[in-house]
């Protein structure tokens, strides 16, 4: 694992800067959001907790959640109506930072790109630069499963994600920041403790991050 000093020193230095979605930029996390909306919370949560206690597949936990929350078009709309992400205190102010130094930003998301899109605007972050899963709707607006071609709907799907960034893009250094594994490890929403062993820079605010920048 690489040192902290070392990976706060490929922070500063990096050609691009991935951030997870839930839990991380927002405080919520999305799918169990939804579910509550749909009126099916407790059921989820429960599922939601197997699921990042490593017991199934990221894609099987995701078909067996959706089954249950089976939202509509419409539903999905209102919720994000009703109840619009909350964003993360201090992510605006990083994001601008990082772009201002020419950095480009991506999200990625096991979460939904409605969702996920919303957000993206927020912090003026291309809607190009959004990787997530995407839901399915029948003609009528039901639900009609989610596409399982999109490499987020996998485990392990951030990390193709980043290779395939690196590929396109040229990239050299690539940093993600997240909730829920490893590279800098956030826990201003939501203290993981796998999370917080595994990372080798542990933050629990953006602005950590923000006066890292400033040393440059």
């Amino acid at each position: 694992m690489t040192t902290l000093s070392q990976t706060k020193e490929l922070f500063r230095r990096a050609d691009a800067v991935c951030f997870d979605v839930d839990s991380t930029v927002i405080k919520e996390e999305g799918i169990d959001e939804l579910a509550k909306f749909c009126g099916v919370g407790d059921a989820v949560t429960e599922m939601t907790r197997k699921a990042m206690g490593g017991s199934m597949t990221f894609k099987t936990a995701l078909t067996e959640r959706l089954s249950i929350i089976r939202c509509s078009r419409e539903q999905v709309n209102k919720l994000i109506t009703d109840h619009p992400p909350q964003l993360t205190p201090g992510i605006r102010e990083l994001v601008d930072r990082l772009h201002q130094r020419n950095i480009k930003v991506f999200l990625i998301s096991g979460g939904f790109r409605c969702i996920v899109e919303h957000v993206a605007t927020q912090l003026n972050i291309p809607l190009h630069h959004i990787y997530a899963n995407r839901l399915k709707f029948y003609f009528n607006g039901e639900y009609a499963g989610f596409d399982e071609s999109q490499p987020t709907a996998e485990s392990g799907g951030k990390g193709k994600v980043i290779s395939m960034l690196k590929e396109q893009y040229g990239f050299k250094t690539v940093k993600c920041i997240e909730a829920s594994s490893a590279f800098i490890g956030f826990g201003g929403n939501v203290v993981r403790q796998q999370v917080k062993e595994r990372s080798s820079w542990y933050v629990t605010s953006f602005g950590e991050l923000l006066k890292e920048l400033e040393k440059i």
